[in-house]
């Protein structure tokens, strides 16, 4: 079985640790998640997986021939030769391993002793049967198209494909290498929902390791089982799926925040002293003991991801019932491309509407046609009474310019009554600290868009229009929002390629494809479920699920499905929710008595021990099979 193991490795950067005695072992049919706060070191630890930084301490060990395929988050460009010649690439390993059954075999014809040879060329033959080199081409298409290439890119040159294309090419390379062990880098980031449901079966099928970083819950949670928190430089295994670390660290930061609180009042008791007495000739010995006794003391910190930040909207200015008709829609690109064909819609109040499709499908010209951003079409929209709307696209950073920093820049635009807050919500889109203080000039673009959409969601708007507003946000500030979406007094229509993000939110799904488009009256479970019955129904017209003539007898069927399964959904969610309660407790029960094993009266009195740890195992087999029974319903 391939592997690669670390063992007490550690890194430092100058006086800051970035890993600390972090131990892993990475195998065969390994399925990893590698999760942190944002600047805990996860690219680092990858990277020293991978072999590219040497740490300053610790062992590493890569069993022979075991074959490592390492994917950056961002800046893989390709140019020089087509997208197919450059998918070809990523077979080299099965090259060398013919070029040298093929030297091997023009040694045979002189050589004496062929023994040895003939071993060596027998092992080099089945490695290559073994690494699906000779149903390249046919492995090379099979991973293209799935990550949203198609037949007619196959012979673009490879300088023509965008950032996002780019790496989308190096993904697919690092895929097509087929190799023992996998380490992605955020892989999601530049992918559209179809490629990334693509590539979830893709890792449950795969036969090799692999270990991740992902900001999508949905993504982590159908394709690992084992998840690994950095935290101040340490490397910290849970069992389970993403959903069940949570639920886990949950329960263990409420014991570190009590532990945390308790000793800021022991720190401010002996800080206290030293101020007022250090001085004094009667206490300055005691107050150097306790000045000692804060320098050596281990300072407890709570992980930023983890703490918990809840910002409401402005109050959304009133609107009519009716919020918004589009009637005859049609958008031509190079007056050949009909990306909208007669669109009809109508928005309510309170609706979550998710637009899906594939790239291409005409999803954000959409949203720019309901934010008066696009008037080049024909047809008519029309806003209902009082509506205000506020849009949102990466387009946004654009606008984000200046010598003012991050917070005055903030200050000025925010409504009087948030400003207290702000600090707090620039922390949940991560700018901690001083990162407030930045000019706005030097921002990133993805920092840019991080103020942008802030600016847009402290605006006292009814009609949000949302174009990936989830991009360039992590796990906690993706929760933030979607909290603040769901408590928002109007209107959401959004985009978004994150799975779990859109089962949260949307209560309905707008579907384009090829100029059509079919409205689903229920919320994305609902949608996958009627295109799983139409695939089922008709396996021919899979590829194409939109379809805008949908008879109107139909609807009221659908509409009756949909409440089963919306009735259905609220049966289950109580099971979860119960579960879960009793999830809670029985964790909370168990930090208890690990806490009483700890005092001195029990652990020093065996009868009280054994005791104690016979509640401890009892209480862990209940928390095992709540567990599993949560896992099969969730």
């Amino acid at each position: 079985m391939a592997f690669v193991q670390f063992s007490q490795v550690s890194l430092a950067f100058g006086d800051r640790d970035i890993l600390k005695n972090v131990t892993i072992n990475l195998q065969s049919h390994s399925k990893f998640a590698l999760t942190g706060a944002n600047g805990a070191g996860k690219s680092t630890l990858i990277k020293v997986l991978a072999g590219l930084i040497k740490p300053d301490s610790g062992e590493r060990a890569v069993q022979k021939d075991c074959r490592i395929a390492y994917l950056p988050q961002s800046g893989l460009t390709h140019q020089g030769c087509s997208l197919l010649e450059e998918a070809d690439k990523a077979f080299e390993f099965g090259y060398e391993i013919q070029r040298r059954i093929d030297e091997i075999g023009e040694q045979l014809k002189t050589a004496q002793k062929t023994q040895t040879l003939l071993e060596e060329q027998s092992d080099l033959i089945q490695k290559l049967d073994d690494s699906m080199w000779h149903r390249r081409a046919a492995v090379a298409e099979s991973v293209l198209i799935g990550l949203g290439f198609k037949r007619s890119d196959f012979e673009r040159q490879t300088q023509e494909f965008s950032g996002g294309w780019q790496m989308r090419i190096a993904l697919a390379k690092v895929l097509m290498q087929n190799p023992d062990i996998l380490l992605l880098d955020e892989p999601t980031n530049y992918l559209d929902i179809e490629a990334r449901t693509w590539l979830e079966e893709f890792l449950q099928n795969y036969k090799g390791g692999f270990l991740l970083v992902s900001h999508d819950r949905y993504f982590l949670d159908v394709t690992i089982n084992e998840v690994y928190e950095l935290f101040g430089g340490e490397l910290k295994r849970y069992p389970g799926n993403f959903s069940h670390y949570e639920k886990v660290r949950e329960v263990e930061l409420k014991t570190l925040i009590a532990a945390y609180e308790q000793q800021q009042q022991e720190i401010n008791k002996l800080e206290d002293f030293i101020n007022r007495f250090g001085y004094k000739a009667t206490k300055a010995a005691q107050a150097q003991e306790y000045q000692k006794k804060l320098d050596k003391m281990v300072r407890i910190e709570i992980p930023e991801s983890l703490k918990q930040i809840h910002f409401k909207f402005p109050p959304a200015p009133h609107s009519g019932h009716l919020v918004l008709r589009m009637n005859g829609i049609c958008k031509t690109y190079d007056n050949k491309i009909n990306v909208l064909n007669n669109l009809e819609l109508t928005v309510e109040n309170g609706q979550r509407l998710v637009v899906t499709g594939k790239n291409g499908a005409g999803k954000s010209t959409l949203l720019r046609i309901v934010a008066e951003e696009d008037k080049d079409f024909k047809g008519t929209v029309i806003p209902g009474s009082g509506v205000k709307i506020g849009y949102f696209s990466q387009d946004n950073a654009e606008t984000i310019k200046g010598t003012m920093t991050i917070l005055e820049y903030l200050e000025s635009v925010a409504p009087l009554e948030l400003i207290p807050k702000l600090r707090d919500m620039l922390g949940a889109f991560l700018f901690r600290g001083d990162d407030v203080y930045k000019q706005l000039d030097v921002l990133s673009g993805g920092e840019k868009s991080r103020i942008a959409l802030l600016q847009l969601l402290l605006s006292p708007v009814n009609l949000l229009v949302l174009d990936e507003p989830t991009n360039h946000l992590d796990l906690h500030s993706k929760d933030v929002l979607l909290s603040a979406l769901k408590d928002f007094g109007g209107t959401v229509i959004f985009v978004s390629h994150d799975r779990g993000f859109i089962e949260q939110l949307a209560t309905c799904v707008l579907h384009l494809e090829d100029g059509s488009y079919k409205y689903f009256p229920g919320d994305y479970t609902y949608y996958v479920e009627q295109l799983n019955k139409q695939t089922d129904a008709n396996p021919s017209e899979a590829v194409n699920p939109a379809d805008n003539n949908v008879q109107k007898s139909n609807g009221q069927l659908s509409w009756e499905e949909q409440k089963k399964i919306e009735a259905e959904k609220r049966k289950k969610e109580k099971e979860i929710a119960k579960i879960e309660q009793q999830l809670e407790e029985a964790e909370n029960k168990k930090a208890e008595l690990c806490n009483k094993m700890a005092e001195p009266e029990v652990y020093s009195n065996g009868e009280k021990a054994r005791a104690v740890q016979q509640e401890i195992d009892r209480i862990t087999e209940t928390i095992d099979s709540l567990t599993e029974q949560w896992m099969n319903l969730s």
